[in-house]
């Protein structure tokens, strides 16, 4: 184990104050930075390297991990650390990475050994303890400690019990909501078309339909800056389902942006936005309007490739103590999520 790890697994206070001990921390309670290293391999060819331009790329800095060798993806992937304190690492996963997968498929789960060892844990392989989904992009909490990734589980899991959220994504959405603030509760099911499993919402979910898989979610959300037709949104789950902040802001009107698979569900009639059967209605590449594509200076063929909008950009931790403030662990933007910001004038407040 490396020097602060396996003697600060026993108590889970004693794990955070090993940590946050450590040097150049001090009292400090976030973690922002994201590395040079990291956004310079994020950078693609010939972009603008000036802070502010947009450069040619229409959506600069996107990972394409099936082009990827097991080490290049290892490279990626200590490229993007965010912080590595005792036996805790944090990354900040790039878009389109699986976290697991097929057996022989490259995914964040089935290069943990070579990460491990790159990162000099040694014989002590990480876990993953908390990480946003494929078409997500944002923050990975890894631990080479067995017991750390237990307290934690336990941590969260008591957390979703207890309906405090510990996990703030940004979305970019198609729309702005009706309302600034506000809880998203949804009945939701998984079903398989065409092999493919989809988030299906149930109306009025029966005694049998919640005993047979049909889940309660709940998330909150806050609109964080508006634009043309758009909105910057803080999403906060309180429940855990497959897709589940997606379908949330579809039943708001409001798909994500670069959401090809739910976003076929809102339709339009003079205008006026409604819900289409989820169960007749097969997923497709998203269409945005002219006006949309205008300001975000895309076609409607570079938009069929859009990435999905959704970031995992906060994590909360308990405290050292228990009386302790929380601790948030920040990952920054992707490069094309700021650049949609940028082009769409969502400035954060």
């Amino acid at each position: 184990m490396s020097q602060g790890g396996m003697g600060g697994c026993r108590v889970l206070g004693q794990v955070w104050g090993g940590w946050w001990r450590g040097p150049g921390v001090g009292s400090a309670r976030k973690v922002a930075s994201f590395g040079t290293e990291a956004r310079r391999q994020l950078q693609p060819r010939g972009s603008s390297k000036r802070s502010g331009t947009l450069g040619n790329q229409p959506f600069p800095g996107l990972l394409q991990p099936e082009n990827l060798s097991r080490e290049e993806l290892v490279h990626v992937l200590r490229a993007s650390v965010v912080d590595q304190r005792g036996p805790l690492v944090t990354l900040n996963k790039p878009q389109g990475l699986p976290v697991t997968g097929k057996p022989g498929e490259l995914t964040l789960l089935s290069v943990l050994p070579e990460l491990s060892q790159s990162l000099g844990l040694g014989e002590q392989e990480l876990q993953v303890v908390r990480a946003s989904g494929k078409e997500a992009s944002g923050l990975v909490l890894l631990s080479s400690c067995p017991q750390t990734v237990s307290c934690l589980q336990k941590f969260f899991t008591q957390s979703r019990r207890a309906r405090t959220p510990t996990a703030t994504y940004w979305a970019v959405t198609d729309g702005i909501p009706a309302t600034s603030e506000g809880r998203i509760q949804a009945a939701l099911k998984l079903e398989y078309v065409d092999d493919v499993g989809l988030a299906v919402p149930v109306k009025s979910p029966s005694r049998k339909d919640l005993l047979e898989g049909v889940k309660r979610t709940l998330s909150h959300f806050r609109v964080v800056a508006t634009g043309p037709g758009c909105a910057l949104v803080e999403l906060q789950p309180l429940t855990v389902f497959a897709s589940q902040l997606q379908v949330h802001m579809v039943l708001q009107l409001c798909p994500m942006l670069g959401d090809h698979t739910y976003s076929a569900r809102v339709g339009t009639v003079l205008g006026q936005r409604f819900l289409l059967p989820a169960e007749s209605t097969k997923p497709q590449k998203q269409v945005l309007n002219e006006a949309l594509l205008r300001h975000l200076r895309l076609t409607p063929a570079q938009a069929s490739q859009m990435p999905l909008h959704l970031h995992l950009r906060c994590l909360h931790l308990p405290g050292p103590r228990p009386r302790d403030a929380p601790i948030e662990l920040l990952a920054p933007l992707p490069p094309y999520f700021s650049r949609t910001l940028q082009c769409l004038g969502l400035r954060q407040q």
